[in-house]
């Protein structure tokens, strides 16, 4: 599981771990993941960044025998369009991935469902978070984005439906500029296939920079696709699945996120993705509305 619960059964390991490491360490909040009070560019600082639990010094993923390894990003100018979702509390820590998704109003995220809304039996949405795109080891290149609407689907929000884990997010523009102007976009795949190649890159809690492996996605039912590559483990929810990505236009089209069965999985060697059809399309098209009812669209 990618999500806040296996990152609340970790807390007594984490409190040990405060004793060498001198950081802080905190449990997980009522709602699924997550959340400061003053402006993003004051709070967002490189010391507060270098310090965001659970982000460790490490470096590099060991890969089991005969099995893909993630290998880090020397930095996302591959076009991918990935960043980190930090709380905006006083904690500041570091718990899924997002990106950047084509839509008319320019200004919208694909993530996991379960990292935006804790899904039945919570309070609902974390609207306290922030979006950091190309986030390495301290540093925002690409500035920090405040959410203005949070989407998941029903079957979600009300039952924790693994097979719509599956979330958006429409940005604030920051100076004036939407993130698809800063960053570009990938485009929203939906022909729900059981077998891509794929480019998955996200941020896991080990480490200050993002991974990215290449691998095939299998079938595992009707509803979910799985991805098997080392190196994804907690804060890794949330992460593209581009397929079809192109160099030369530095572009692809999303088929899935880490998500769905097990909230991603229960190993950092394999990832699951609900299959993107009907449903999800449904759901881009309410964030695309929320944007142009906001005039972002």
């Amino acid at each position: 599981m990618r999500g806040m619960p296996a990152k609340a059964a970790a807390l007594g390991a984490c409190v040990a771990a405060v004793l060498l490491m001198v950081v802080g360490c905190t449990g997980a909040p009522a709602a699924h993941h997550h959340r400061h009070g003053l402006g993003a560019a004051t709070y967002w600082n490189r010391n507060r960044l270098l310090g965001a639990v659970p982000f460790l010094p490490v470096h590099r993923a060991v890969p089991s025998a005969g099995e893909p390894a993630s290998s880090h990003l020397a930095g996302l100018r591959a076009g991918l369009r990935v960043g980190a979702l930090f709380d905006r509390d006083e904690t500041g820590d570091h718990f899924c991935t997002a990106s950047v998704v084509a839509s008319p109003g320019k200004d919208l995220l694909i993530t996991a469902a379960h990292c935006i809304n804790g899904g039945k039996g919570s309070s609902g949405y974390n609207k306290d978070i922030e979006f950091i795109p190309d986030y390495r080891d301290g540093l925002a290149p690409a500035g920090v984005w405040t959410p203005l609407r949070l989407f998941v689907a029903p079957q979600w929000a009300d039952s924790s439906n693994p097979d719509y884990d599956v979330g958006f997010v429409v940005l604030k523009p920051d100076d004036g500029k939407n993130i698809q102007q800063v960053l570009g976009a990938n485009r929203l795949g939906g022909d729900a296939r059981d077998q891509y190649l794929v480019h998955v890159t996200g941020y896991p809690d080990s480490s200050g920079a993002p991974i990215t492996c290449v691998n095939w996605t299998t079938l595992v039912s009707d509803t979910q696709l799985r991805f098997d590559c080392s190196g994804y483990g907690e804060g890794t929810s949330g992460s593209p699945w581009v397929t079809r990505f192109s160099p030369l236009s530095r572009s692809g089209t999303i088929v899935g996120v880490i998500g769905g069965y097990e909230q991603g999985g229960d190993t950092a060697q394999i990832s699951y993705s609900v299959r993107f059809g009907p449903a999800i399309q449904q759901l881009y098209q309410q964030a695309v509305a929320a944007e142009a009812a906001s005039g972002q669209g």
